[in-house]
């Protein structure tokens, strides 16, 4: 049996999710969690990322928006900061791509508050799913 994915949209759907955890054969996990960010939500993100990456000195440097992506989600899910091997220092962190819905907007949001308090003007006005 190949792994099943069943989105609870609707009774049906529901049913057939039921069957296949009956069918299962033993030893079999079921992991039952809220869907990951839509599309729309990373195609907000991006832009965001790129307005803060280009209007913020953080703390004297100039980030890329991926390394503003590894701040803002270290915020959000409460990382940890640990020694590397050789020196420095490693973020042990989350990928944005298995966020639910509702933590990648609730990153949306703490990207908005941040950008509100050091004065980012948003390029990208296109309204996002929460």
């Amino acid at each position: 049996m190949s792994k099943r994915v069943f989105f609870l949209v609707h009774d049906v759907a529901r049913r057939n999710a039921l069957q296949a955890v009956q069918d299962a054969p033993e030893g079999y996990c079921v992991e039952v969690k809220e869907k990951t960010r839509t599309l729309e939500q990373n195609a907000k993100m991006w832009p965001m990322l790129g307005d803060v990456a280009r209007q913020v000195d953080w703390y004297g440097q100039k980030l890329t928006s991926e390394e503003w992506k590894d701040v803002f989600s270290a915020v959000l899910k409460k990382q940890k900061v640990v020694p590397g091997i050789e020196g420095g220092f490693v973020v042990l962190g989350t990928r944005t791509s298995k966020l639910p819905k509702s933590e990648m907007s609730e990153l949306i949001e703490l990207m908005y508050a941040f950008g509100s308090e050091h004065g980012v003007q948003w390029s990208d006005p296109v309204e996002y799913e929460q």
